[in-house]
């Protein structure tokens, strides 16, 4: 389904890595883990994933902090970042925009709806890089 597509998955909880791991792993994607947003951004740097998924809630560099130091790098900016939440607020959500997110999705999440948000994602930014040329 989405062969070679790298994908960073940055949450402080062990069973959402976890589980994003395997329901990514099984759609053919290269799975990266990130367990809070430092590690994340060296990660983001060092690999530049296609998609990146990042959770709120987290100590250190929460979530919002974490996406908006990667749109506001100008190697990074172009990497859709999709922010998991529980907390499914207008706050949040707007919160989430201003930090430059490019979705939303509320956890729990399902293996349905993590691949749906890896393909729009990745075909859309297949798109811009196509439009480009």
């Amino acid at each position: 389904m989405l062969p070679g597509i790298k994908v960073l998955l940055i949450d402080d909880s062990n069973t959402i890595r976890r589980s994003g791991e395997i329901f990514l792993k099984q759609a053919g994607c290269q799975v990266l883990l990130a367990e809070d947003g430092f590690d994340g951004l060296s990660k983001v740097v060092d690999y530049k994933p296609d998609v990146i998924f990042v959770d709120v809630m987290m100590p250190r560099l929460d979530g919002y902090q974490t996406c908006a130091l990667i749109k506001n790098n100008r190697e990074c900016k172009n990497i859709p970042v999709i922010m998991l939440t529980s907390k499914d607020s207008l706050f949040d959500r707007a919160r989430g925009q201003l930090a430059g997110s490019d979705q939303y999705l509320i956890k729990p999440f399902s293996k349905k709806s993590l691949i749906e948000a890896v393909t729009i994602h990745t075909q859309k930014h297949g798109e811009k890089e196509n439009y480009a040329h």
